[in-house]
């Protein structure tokens, strides 16, 4: 019974990412990883938010239902600088860097 039932929730993750775009990279700051934990939220063209966090590396992923212009928040240090992104039905990789500059973070990439 376990083993039908995990095949099912494989099967049906496996099906949903078919459809989605996956965004993914890495966030810096100083030269080095965010770390662990850092909340990155998408809000795309249509509305639908998605949302992640890092791992320990500064690395996230995000699966994206809608193909367009989206835009990437970092709440990073009790601020959130955003940066405008598209969304595409392949997996597009996007390396971004925090600077901080007269009290405020912002984001570019990489």
């Amino acid at each position: 019974m376990r083993i039908t039932a995990s095949t099912l929730l494989l099967l049906l993750f496996a099906c949903s990412c078919a459809f989605a775009g996956e965004l993914f990279g890495t966030i810096e700051f100083g030269d080095k990883p965010v770390g662990d934990g850092v909340k990155l939220e998408l809000l795309s063209a249509n509305k639908e938010s998605y949302t992640c966090v890092t791992d320990k590396f500064g690395a996230y992923r995000l699966f994206v239902k809608e193909n367009g212009k989206c835009t990437l928040t970092i709440h990073f240090k009790d601020q959130s600088p955003s940066v405008e992104l598209f969304s595409y039905d392949k997996s597009t990789r996007y390396d971004w860097v925090l600077e901080f500059k007269d009290g405020k973070y912002s984001v570019r990439r990489k």
